[in-house]
């Protein structure tokens, strides 16, 4: 979960409250309050769900209103601004959907930074799947002169100087020798052209989702910003309201952008509420309070939403522009139960009287999970929902017959209920490469095949010495531990090197494979160090 550190001077100014009053109540809010030896912060874990309390801004907007301080939605106006920015055609193969915004009037602190560089990680992580779907930048727009341009480009035609480099470079040569380039190029894989935002003096401001130039590099003496965010899917527009608001609550003044593409115009941010209806007849069944329709919007309004009674029973509730977790009533009618305090609940005994034990299959789970920490692997657990370029197309693998798919995807990257745990695993090597090596870990779970669910049990290891031996033990070691009779022959999955692979055959069906994993797979995920794989599939 994303770990968001707290200055207790800087967050008692921006909430009015004493640092008491705020440890007492932070974690109910859903916040699990981590200890610190130092004494001017504190880490805290938000759930992934909630990226706009990913920042101290955030945090503290939250906590005045649970704490009564400003209740009600926060309003936010985007005065009129004399930005342009211009999206070209070309883009739309490669990474077609911007927003941006101008923030003036601000003052930046050492905490101020700090959170500002910690939100956008942390919504490259939460929102934009490690920039895939989102990616910010932020810029010193002093330094560069409107209108913008939003193109994309031949990577060998235009040099400019990357953030932290002090030589200029075409957008190939970053992506060889530029850090942040090593870790993105994989976004970039089979794009003919790069993305590129450019001045009006064809000055560099961005390569995204890749690095910033730095021309436009965030300083001390920084008093006014131009935020871009692009991606391949409309939370790219959520992400820049969350980013927005943020510096809005430091005193930032918001202008508009107008955008201009070949079909349209608009301006960039929406900061306009969405509108829900909700009942207090609902809200009471599911969580178990009785409260009438003004004490459940008064509770709302505790969590910053607009909330007032259209009747005795309904609830029309303005929903903030930053929130990205809102997708049902009950979302809302969540935050009313926090509002509300689920201290305060009654507790009740159950209508009817059960003697629970545990299901078989959770009980080989947990023999399993103690096996491979046993074995040196550290548990994960990859998403259940996946797409097919990186389920099969990645790794060199075939559709599978009986693949589930989702009917009605929100985003081009959940599109089928995985069928293997093995490519979300090679998907969290990839992401995780800023941690040293060697890198073994595991993950025990369900797929679904043919619309049956089973249970697959994946490992991987990352290093330079990775080979089939090693992996050939941990297999032995699991079958011996599991007393599993298996025939071990030649695989033919091309997610291995051939010859250094094997599928293990129980009568006559396939129910695992391992093996040094492909360096083509290796590559397609930007890894740069031999991968041993296994699968299996368990049952009591």
């Amino acid at each position: 979960m994303p770990v968001v550190r707290l200055y207790y001077e800087d967050l008692e100014q921006m909430v009015g409250a004493s640092r008491e009053l705020i440890l007492e109540r932070l974690p109910m809010m859903g916040a699990d309050v981590g200890k610190s030896l130092e004494a001017d912060y504190i880490d805290v874990e938000f759930f992934p769900d909630r990226p706009d309390l990913y920042s101290a801004e955030g945090v503290a907007r939250a906590l005045q209103g649970f704490l009564n301080i400003k209740t009600g939605l926060p309003e936010y106006e985007v005065h009129r601004g004399s930005v342009e920015m211009y999206v070209d055609e070309s883009v739309k193969s490669v990474r077609p959907v911007i927003g941006c915004a101008v923030v003036r009037g601000l003052r930046f602190t050492d905490p101020f930074i700090e959170s500002l560089m910690s939100l956008q990680e942390d919504l490259h992580w939460g929102l934009g799947r490690n920039r895939r779907k989102v990616a910010i930048g932020v810029h010193d727009i002093s330094r560069v002169r409107p209108p913008f341009r939003y193109i994309a480009e031949d990577p060998d035609r235009r040099t400019f100087v990357p953030l932290d480099f002090d030589e200029s470079m075409s957008m190939r040569e970053i992506l060889v020798r530029h850090p942040k380039g090593v870790a993105y190029r994989h976004i970039l894989d089979g794009f003919e052209r790069f993305p590129l935002i450019v001045d009006a003096d064809d000055n560099v401001l961005s390569f995204p989702p890749v690095i910033n130039g730095e021309l436009t590099r965030v300083r001390e003496d920084t008093t006014d910003l131009f935020i871009d965010v692009t991606g391949t899917d409309p939370v790219v527009h959520r992400a820049l309201n969350i980013v927005v608001t943020a510096l809005a609550e430091r005193g930032g003044r918001i202008e508009g952008v107008r955008m201009i593409s070949p079909e349209k115009e608009w301006i960039s941010p929406d900061l306009s509420p969405a509108r829900w209806t909700v009942t207090a007849s609902e809200a009471n069944s599911l969580i178990g309070f009785n409260l009438s329709a003004e004490e459940l919007a008064e509770c709302l309004r505790r969590m910053r939403f607009g909330a007032h009674p259209l009747d005795s029973s309904r609830v029309e509730v303005l929903v903030p522009a930053y929130r990205a977790d809102i997708m049902h009533t009950w979302d809302i009618i969540e935050d009313a139960a926090k509002s509300y305090g689920y201290e305060n609940l009654k507790a009740e005994m159950p209508a009817t009287l059960t003697i629970g034990r545990p299901h078989p299959m959770e009980e080989l789970r947990d023999v399993v999970r103690d096996l491979m920490v046993g074995l040196g692997y550290l548990e994960v657990m990859p998403f259940t929902l996946t797409n097919e370029k990186v389920h099969f197309e990645m790794m060199r693998r075939r559709s599978v017959d009986g693949c589930t798919h989702v009917m009605h995807p929100i985003s081009e990257l959940h599109t089928i209920i995985r069928t293997d745990i093995l490519p979300g695993l090679m998907e969290i090597l990839s992401i995780n490469q800023h941690h040293a090596l060697p890198q073994r870990l595991f993950a025990v779970g369900d797929v679904v095949i043919g619309g049956r669910t089973r249970c697959h049990l994946s490992a991987v290891s990352i290093h330079s010495g990775a080979g089939f031996a090693e992996i050939s033990s941990v297999v032995s070691a699991i079958m011996r531990e599991l007393r599993i009779s298996a025939e071990i022959v030649e695989s033919s999955d091309g997610a291995f090197i051939p010859g250094r692979g094997a599928d293990l055959m129980l009568d006559g069906a396939r129910i695992g494979c391992f093996g040094e994993i492909h360096p083509e797979v290796i590559s397609a995920f930007g890894l740069e160090h031999p991968v041993v794989g296994m699968e299996l599939e368990i049952s009591p």
